[in-house]
């Protein structure tokens, strides 16, 4: 297992890092803090049927897929918005539990395994109501499908407003603690920007497509970009850049040294399925 590359100070008091099954079924588990606060949140399923769709991340200078994002779909293919529309709050922590069970289950049915790609899942921080129970059901999955923990990759969206940073801090803590990573999505449209690196830095940052639209045709965009790689490279971190239309704008990434990308340029999101990227390799559905 790869150990995380950046070290975040354990908290002294961290009344959650330690949680004990104390019922389980097929259906619902509920855990017990060492404290013995029982967690029960996860355990109200969504009452809905929903799918999994997997968009390849490519790396066009080794020219493979670096890595498949899980995104949730209507059984028919419906739109996030759509299923998001029949999540409510008191289901709201179950609905994020479920999404990652169900991207590790389908994801490992489809063969991503074979692949040699690691699985990109993403998680809301503000339905991480106990980060290691979340983990704990998360294990239980993988290790069921036979999907190694180092092949996973978890993306947090900048876009959502964090209730507390000092949570989502608790959250990269406990992940790398079992050398999971970490990715901010949405990277430069959301509420935190190049702030949100002073504070921590995740494994992964993905550019959002608002920064590499028509990148070519923008000097602007370009110059801060450059900026961003710059910042990535002293820290350490991956780039991703997302919403790639364009050779063009491969081209211009290409130059800026970055080389991950993921966009419709490449491949669309398939329902229960994992495009192959270079065109030409038969699909792994």
């Amino acid at each position: 297992m790869n150990k995380p590359r950046h070290s975040l100070a354990e908290p002294e008091d961290n009344p959650l890092a330690i949680l004990h099954p104390v019922d389980s079924s097929e259906t619902e588990t509920t855990f017990v803090s060492h404290e013995g606060e029982t967690c029960t949140l996860c355990n109200v399923g969504p009452a809905f049927e929903f799918s999994m769709a997997f968009q390849p991340i490519v790396d066009v200078q080794a020219k493979r897929t670096f890595a498949y994002e899980a995104l949730a779909r209507g059984p028919n293919g419906e739109s996030l918005n759509d299923i998001l529309e029949k999540t409510l709050h008191h289901n709201h922590y179950a609905f994020d539990q479920r999404c990652r069970e169900k991207a590790i289950e389908t994801s490992a049915r489809l063969g991503i395994v074979a692949t040699g790609a690691d699985l990109s899942i993403n998680i809301s921080p503000n339905a991480v109501y106990q980060p290691a129970h979340c983990l704990r059901r998360t294990f239980a999955a993988a290790s069921l499908a036979g999907l190694p923990l180092n092949r996973l990759i978890f993306e947090v969206t900048e876009v959502e407003k964090v209730h507390s940073q000092e949570h989502l801090r608790n959250i990269m803590i406990e992940y790398r603690k079992h050398g999971l990573r970490v990715a901010i999505d949405d990277f430069g449209a959301g509420h935190s920007g190049l702030s949100l690196l002073s504070v921590f830095q995740p494994d992964i940052i993905k550019i959002d497509r608002a920064l590499i639209q028509s990148l070519h045709e923008r000097p602007a965009s370009r110059s801060i970009v450059r900026s961003i790689v710059q910042i990535c490279a002293e820290l350490d971190i991956i780039i991703i850049a997302e919403g790639i239309e364009q050779e063009q704008e491969m081209q211009v990434l290409c130059d800026l040294n970055i080389y991950r990308m993921q966009g419709y340029f490449f491949a669309k999101p398939a329902l229960e399925a994992l495009p192959m990227w270079p065109p030409g390799q038969a699909s792994a559905a």
